[in-house]
């Protein structure tokens, strides 16, 4: 857990700012809310006359971070995570949200103050909400073939790369509107991205269970989901038999009484 001080933001930012303290002007910003809870917030703002999304964290405690270390998982401590994630996509050729700065404060790891600093990507669509309908509307054959080959060839590049989103959903696909009929797809929310030496097994399980589980209800075929796995990475049985495992929990812990409250109550946060 290396903490250090760093702080890159370009000039045209600084000067948009109405404190000469750089840092402590970002992390006190204010926006439009899109996430906020205990130790992070995400929102949206105006400098220089353009728009970004600034995520700010503000420590995690040491109960979170002895809790993942009990359960030999890498503590996420703040936005760097994020800014290495956003590097490593960029080298891959992998569509995100551009990179426009970034600062880390502290010695203590579990008190560390960051922040990263994204474009906005503008007019875009989540693959959640542009399949939201596809039950009852079916989308072009072509265009949701296209759709599934590229979102099979972002997993296959990622985890070939040792690379694992874990959030891998739907919603994290966004379409760039301004490019269709082409399709380009962004991957967005990199904060809990861990990059491995080189593929790991248990990691692709997971990442490809929760793209699964976020595709049930979008009403995929069973041709669909063979087309996925032609064009993502050539599996046996055990590693589909494991993603199926474990999307179905998944399924069955969103869809609970107890998930559902507590996704209600985070959403009536930022409203």
């Amino acid at each position: 857990m290396n903490c250090k001080n760093i702080l890159v933001v370009p000039d045209v930012i600084k000067q948009s700012l109405s404190s000469a303290n750089t840092f402590d002007a970002l992390m006190q910003l204010e926006g439009k809310a899109f996430r906020d809870v205990k130790g992070r917030k995400t929102i949206q703002v105006q400098l220089a006359g353009k728009s970004y999304f600034l995520k700010q964290h503000f420590g995690v405690g040491w109960r979170e971070i002895i809790k993942n270390l009990l359960s030999f998982k890498k503590p996420i401590l703040g936005a760097m995570t994020e800014v290495r994630a956003i590097e490593k996509l960029d080298n891959l050729g992998i569509a995100t949200t551009p990179l426009v700065a970034y600062g880390q404060q502290g010695s203590n790891p579990a008190n560390l103050q960051s922040f990263v600093l994204t474009q906005d990507l503008g007019d875009i669509t989540s693959l959640e909400d542009l399949c939201t309908d596809w039950k009852k509307s079916p989308p072009d054959a072509k265009f949701k073939r296209r759709l599934i080959m590229q979102v099979a060839g972002i997993a296959k590049k990622l985890h070939e790369n040792g690379v694992n989103h874990r959030d891998f959903y739907i919603c994290h696909f966004c379409l760039d509107n301004t490019e269709l009929p082409a399709i380009k797809l962004y991957l967005i929310d990199l904060h809990r991205v861990l990059i491995h030496a080189g593929p790991s097994f248990s990691a692709n399980v997971k990442d490809i269970a929760a793209l699964y589980f976020s595709s049930m209800d979008i009403g995929l075929t069973p041709r669909d989901y063979l087309r996925f796995k032609r064009h993502y990475q050539q599996q046996d049985s055990g590693f589909w038999q494991q993603v199926e495992t474990r999307a179905q929990k998944l399924y069955a812990k969103f869809n609970s009484a107890k998930f559902q409250d507590r996704l209600a109550k985070e959403k009536s946060l930022i409203q």
